[in-house]
């Protein structure tokens, strides 16, 4: 069963039915065409993307769900046909984009193919340089979307009007074909409503490029433009290691992890959505008892003006517009500072580590998603599966078979407490 809680805008596309169209308070979300006999292996979430008119959701065994703003509400969502097995995916205001196991990426946009919008396109093979088509990541902006490749080339697609694609948009509007933005790319950042885009290279030195209007880029006070329309250094970037960059239309968050190790986020842009309170030109600290002092931040999201995060002693906490009810606060008031949301009792509430978060641009999610299984552990659950115990041959270390035991018990939480007990009763004998 998969344990996923919604909160926000409930219309285009409508995610629950019969339920009202802004949702204030988490509620648990269920799909409407699971079918209760499928494996629940098969059933187990692994990311949730989405924009404001639709949302993807990917499952363990590589396939995914869409849901489209077109959907009748009474219809179920539609599964989306890959050959390939999905190994991520990522949606914008009007994008959507699927990375295969092959490094392949198919996407659709208007930009790409207006005569058919809903048609995915192999993006990834319109790269001139053919050696460069191998695929390890993909990001979506708010009109634009970015592939980093095996070769650590970024290339970026779509709408360059703010100059996201780091081109003079007087020059370059847009683009149907990926364009060669930077070489040495280790991560890219940008937003599902974001027209700013961020590099980072090898050297852990950081660049961006894109809209600045609210000082987004965190550039300080040497760049005020508006578009910043090349790739730019951005100076002054907090001590330690950056772990994630996310951008909303008006803020961007950064979290960072110092050698302790603690991690911390920062953040600028406008006043109203950057959880500071004030308009801050570089990165920021955010700070807040919420989550300071002996807790540690272990997730964040950040949707078109919200943010949200998740800390190691399992709290959630929000900032940010809340006029779709996408902060969970159980109301449609606006946070300017770090506030905690209420949550109901999870399942795996003791593992919280593996839950994550998924800002939409007016909706969020919190869901569950365990760590992929080694070839190990997913002989043992097909063996605690079909309930019995056989002879196998595992080329390891029992203390290492012990581990992976332990794994699948999380696993399998939802099942009788006797009945785990008996199955650690019976698999202990057999080690021993």
């Amino acid at each position: 069963m998969n344990d996923c809680l919604f909160f926000g805008s409930n219309q285009k596309p409508k995610l629950i039915k019969n339920e009202t169209d802004k949702i204030t308070k988490p509620i648990q979300f269920k799909f409407e065409n699971e079918n209760e006999n499928e494996n629940e292996n098969e059933k187990q979430i692994k990311q949730i993307s989405s924009g404001i008119f639709s949302a993807i959701f990917l499952f363990k065994n590589g396939k995914a769900i869409e849901y489209l703003k077109e959907n009748d509400p009474n219809r179920n969502p539609e599964k989306i046909q890959i050959e390939e097995n999905i190994q991520k995916v990522t949606v914008g205001y009007d994008n959507e984009a699927i990375l295969t196991s092959e490094g392949n990426v198919f996407a659709k946009f208007f930009d790409i193919n207006p005569n058919n919008t809903n048609e995915f396109i192999n993006i990834s093979s319109l790269i001139e340089d053919t050696n460069d088509r191998i695929i390890q990541d993909i990001v979506s902006g708010y009109n634009s979307i970015y592939l980093l490749t095996s070769n650590q080339n970024a290339y970026g697609i779509g709408d360059n009007y703010y100059g996201q694609l780091g081109f003079d948009n007087e020059t370059l509007q847009k683009t149907e074909k990926p364009n060669l933005m930077m070489k040495n790319v280790s991560k890219i950042f940008s937003g599902n409503s974001s027209l700013a885009v961020f590099f980072l290279n090898s050297n852990q030195e950081l660049f961006g490029c894109g809209y600045n209007y609210y000082r987004q880029l965190g550039l300080g006070e040497s760049k005020e433009e508006t578009y910043i329309k090349k790739l730019t250094k951005i100076q002054n970037i907090p001590k330690g290691k950056i772990i994630d960059i996310q951008s909303g239309r008006y803020h961007s968050i950064m979290l960072i992890e110092d050698e302790n190790p603690k991690r911390k986020l920062y953040s600028c842009g406008n006043y109203y959505f950057n959880g500071i309170g004030k308009r801050t030109n570089e990165f920021t600290e955010i700070k807040s008892s919420l989550f300071e002092n002996d807790d540690n931040i272990l997730d964040f999201s950040v949707g078109d003006s919200h943010t949200l995060i998740l800390t190691q002693k399992g709290k959630l906490i929000g900032f940010g517009v809340n006029s779709f009810g996408q902060l969970g606060t159980g109301n449609k008031e606006n946070q300017l500072i770090p506030i905690q949301i209420e949550l109901p009792k999870l399942r795996f509430n003791e593992d919280i580590s593996n839950y994550h978060i998924s800002c939409g641009m007016f909706k969020s999610f919190l869901y569950y998603s365990l760590p992929p299984f080694s070839n190990l552990e997913e002989d043992l659950i097909k063996l605690f599966e079909r309930k019995e115990f056989c002879d196998i041959s595992f080329k390891t270390k029992n203390g290492e078979i012990i581990e992976a035991h332990k794994l699948i018990l999380k696993y399998r939480l939802n099942q009788n407490q006797n009945e785990i007990e008996k199955l650690q009763r019976n698999y202990f004998k057999k080690i021993n």
